[in-house]
């Protein structure tokens, strides 16, 4: 697959105003991109429809291949690798650390399959690799902010998504925190066959060097794309 997303034409309209008009976009396999705009600009709009929450009002939306439409949403969920500071108020604050990255193998909450100690030790190994050694363990509560999204990226990594999206990661992170996530940030885009990756932000010190970017105006359109 040599796509990962294609905005067609698209446009969303709540009521009488309109949230994003017309856009046009693609990402391609091994691109890395960073959405750069205010708040009220459209970057959450744009996340919801490439998870599958949100359906365009008109134009065409392709993600992973799939057409919307024409695709099975929780399927597609298990592809898309989802890291927010709005996740963490869904989780269960008294779970170990290895049973939320577990979770993510489910794109659930909680774990309520059945688990082999082989899904046990390849979560517990996606922490590891991601620098959190010595977060296993640990209930999920005691975790500093940037432990808790160390967390969250390992857990979307679980599942071996095509397309990770990191929606404001550093949020709430002083600058040495801040620092730390980026660095596992571009150790992801480091490994072979990583997921694209699509980071969204308000501050452009966060593009990494690994980052295309595009920034969404206030108008509800992506201007400004570079790569």
């Amino acid at each position: 697959m040599n796509r990962i997303l294609k905005f067609e034409d698209v446009s969303v309209t709540r009521g009488k105003k309109e949230i994003l008009k017309h856009l046009n976009w693609e990402v391609q396999n091994g691109e890395n991109w960073a959405i750069l705009g205010l708040n009220g600009a459209g970057k959450t709009t744009m996340l919801k429809m490439i998870q599958g929450d949100l359906w365009p009002t008109s134009g065409k939306l392709e993600v992973l291949g799939g057409v919307f439409g024409h695709i099975s949403i929780p399927e597609l969920k298990t592809k898309v690798g989802w890291v927010s500071t709005a996740l963490q108020d869904q989780l269960h604050p008294g779970d170990a650390v290895d049973s939320i990255v577990l979770s993510g193998k489910f794109a659930s909450i909680g774990v309520y399959q059945e688990v082999t100690k082989r899904d046990l030790q390849a979560a517990r190994q996606t922490l590891i690799d991601l620098g959190g050694e010595k977060l296993l363990g640990k209930p999920y509560a005691v975790l500093s902010q940037g432990e808790r999204q160390l967390v969250l990226i390992a857990r979307a990594m679980m599942a071996k998504p095509q397309l990770l999206i990191l929606d404001e990661p550093c949020n709430g992170l002083d600058l040495f925190a801040r620092e730390e996530l980026l660095k596992r940030v571009a150790g992801i885009a480091e490994m072979p066959n990583h997921p694209a990756l699509l980071l969204v932000s308000h501050y452009t010190e966060e593009m990494l060097p690994c980052f295309c970017s595009a920034a969404v105006k206030s108008s509800g359109r992506v201007s400004a794309r570079t790569c």
